[in-house]
């Protein structure tokens, strides 16, 4: 499935460095992949502070390849492209992520932005 996603994020610090190795990775094993920083950082009471990233390719390559990320430096990150099964209109847009430390899930977030567009924002965040 091709896709992508805004609510993906990495510890506050190792952006620029994890983004390049996972475009690296996805290279290197001919994964049709790439991530890029969009300047954009969130910050969460319960697990700090991260660089959101967007990404175009598979999800479950997205998947792999953050998860890889944060065993490879130890650092916490946001999976997301999680959506609800309601299909209700409303006047923003919903996303969920888990929150990641290696392949341990440490939390989660619920995020919310203008249908009109603009940045994500940290709704709802809980503790596993």
């Amino acid at each position: 499935m091709k896709g992508n996603s805004e609510t993906f994020g990495i510890e506050s610090g190792y952006g620029k460095e994890a983004i390049e190795w996972i475009n690296e990775k996805a290279r290197k094993d001919d994964l049709n992949f790439e991530a890029r920083s969009y300047n954009y950082e969130v910050s969460t009471q319960n697990f700090g502070s991260f660089e959101m990233f967007s990404w175009i390719g598979d999800i479950q390559t997205a998947r792999k390849l953050i998860v890889k990320a944060s065993k490879r430096f130890k650092i916490k990150v946001i999976e997301g492209g999680y959506k609800t099964k309601e299909r209700t209109l409303k006047i923003s847009k919903q996303d969920y992520a888990m929150v990641r430390r290696g392949d341990k899930v440490i939390g989660h977030i619920a995020f919310t932005s203008s249908r009109l567009g603009g940045q994500w924002q940290v709704a709802k965040e809980e503790l596993r």
